[in-house]
């Protein structure tokens, strides 16, 4: 049984939608809480057998465990497992989804197949995570645009229809050049050196990139975020957005170091850009959501400058920052959804004063506020210094312009909680507001104990990935040649 592991929590979700599409009938009340109630039942099995895994997990060990593989179709292999960077990707995924599908509670049209949305879109992620075979990812990959589309397009705002297509061509066209290059990195059996292998590399990153999203090609992000509804903001952000990440960490660097090393300079200036760029874009909106999604694709450069600084640190740093935001960011479109509901508007010009009524909600949204400014004791501190650690080794200047993206962080996020939360009460219709009932608070503490745990004990998420990483990082120095590893080993990519 523990050799099928993976597949069951990959494939539980899926189970779980299919007996919903094919035997819940009916669209009354009985009917759409049997919906969410199986929904919720099945997320919470596929956490709990994902702590097994976890507790069976040997961090020490940095090839792959609980591997399962198999025969397929055309001669294709069926390969899953995971190692130190993917196990808590894993764990990030089968933890939120409960909570999202606990925060669709008031969803009342189309709950089933709102539901079953979801629960395909955990099987696509979680094969993401688990997929060893570059064609099983690949088709995990692209799968998981079409439950999100979905989920945007019929559940979404006004402009729902133009957010789900913007969505869907622009991550869809990046991972066209992605098949192109498998393709011609498959007929080459896979050894592929010189130029031909930056040009390959950067198909890869073409889909990484948008995926992220990386500036320039994150437009996408903020009409998706604001059309969405809040659980598919929630896993949008939380989620889906790491697969960029997972991509550059699992493929990229270890199929392309030669190419990696060629175009690092490069990426770490964009990664520099996009925080700054994204910051002060972030200081000019008047939409809560559009605010928080950009100030996400600026904490992703962070992540990505990890990646590409190519040591210890960095990617320690990275994976961390990932592995933080979706438990932040998370929370953050949570908070906005937690007024939403009530005044169904997410202009910040329309709230303020909210502490003189909602004191619960106004302590939970200063918690994160902080957090992903990146307070000390919070686990958005660690992911950024750790990132900022690892790239100072390799490019000073760079990580003098990342740095100040820390500045305006605080920046945009305090300016937006002054004005939603501090001030007087002067709006009518804020006067019979409510404050967070049970279910809402009970949705945030598990979120909030993440936050803190990882905040004061980081070596929970460092102890796992370490040795995976220091593999990583020793293998792609080990491929580069001797004169590029001294390099970016002595003196960093660009100094």
């Amino acid at each position: 049984m523990e050799n099928q592991l993976l597949s069951i929590i990959t494939f539980l979700p899926l189970v779980a939608a299919l007996i919903l599409a094919l035997f819940m009938r009916g669209d009354d009340a009985a009917a759409r809480q049997g919906a969410k109630w199986l929904a919720l039942f099945t997320t919470s099995a596929t956490f709990v057998i994902s702590l097994f895994i976890l507790f069976r997990f040997d961090p020490s060990n940095t090839g792959f465990q609980f591997v399962e593989e198999r025969e397929w179709i055309l001669g294709l292999t069926y390969k899953m497992g995971v190692d130190g960077i993917s196990i808590l990707f894993v764990m990030l995924t089968t933890f939120l989804m409960p909570i999202t599908i606990w925060s669709c509670w008031g969803v009342e049209h189309r709950v089933k197949e709102y539901m079953i949305a979801f629960l395909v879109l955990e099987t696509l992620m979680l094969g993401v995570f688990c997929a060893l075979d570059l064609v099983l990812f690949y088709l995990f990959f692209e799968a998981g645009l079409i439950p999100m589309f979905l989920i945007i397009g019929i559940w979404g705002g006004k402009d729902r229809i133009y957010a789900a297509f913007k969505f869907f061509l622009y991550t869809f066209l990046g991972s066209v050049l992605m098949l192109v290059a498998m393709m011609t990195f498959s007929l080459l059996g896979f050894r592929v050196v010189g130029g031909l292998q930056t040009m390959l590399f950067l198909a890869f990153f073409a889909s990484f990139a948008v995926k992220m999203p990386m500036w320039p090609v994150h437009t996408w992000l903020p009409d998706a975020h604001v059309q969405a509804p809040t659980a598919g903001s929630v896993v949008l952000a939380a989620i889906l957005l790491k697969m960029g990440g997972y991509g550059f960490l699992r493929f990229s660097l270890p199929m392309f170091p030669v190419g990696s090393d060629v175009m690092a300079p490069l990426v770490l200036w964009m990664s520099a850009i996009a925080i700054v760029y994204t910051s002060l874009v972030a200081l000019a909106q008047t939409d809560m959501k559009k605010l928080i999604a950009y100030s996400s694709v600026a904490h992703m450069g962070y992540v990505t400058m990890g990646i590409f600084a190519v040591n210890q640190q960095g990617i320690d740093g990275a994976i961390f920052q990932m592995l933080s935001h979706g438990f932040i960011s998370g929370a953050l479109f949570l908070c906005v959804g937690v007024i939403y509901d009530r005044m169904h508007t997410r202009e910040i010009d329309a709230y303020g004063g909210l502490v003189n009524r909602m004191p619960a909600y106004a302590l939970v949204f200063m918690f994160f506020t902080m957090a992903n400014v990146g307070l000390p004791g919070t686990s958005g501190f660690v992911g950024e210094f750790l990132t900022l650690m690892g790239i100072f080794q390799v490019n000073t200047w760079v990580a003098a312009v990342a740095t100040t993206g820390v500045i305006l962080s605080a920046a945009y996020a305090l300016w937006l909680y002054r004005r939603v939360v501090f001030g007087d009460l002067i709006k009518e219709a804020l006067k019979s507001i409510t404050d967070m009932d049970r279910r809402e608070k009970a949705i945030f503490a598990p979120l909030i104990a993440m936050t803190l745990i990882l905040g004061v004990y980081p070596s929970l998420v460092t102890d796992i990935i370490g040795p995976s990483v220091s593999a990583l990082v020793t293998d792609y120095q080990a491929a580069l040649p001797a004169d590029d590893a001294a390099l970016a080993l002595n003196e960093g990519h660009s100094e």
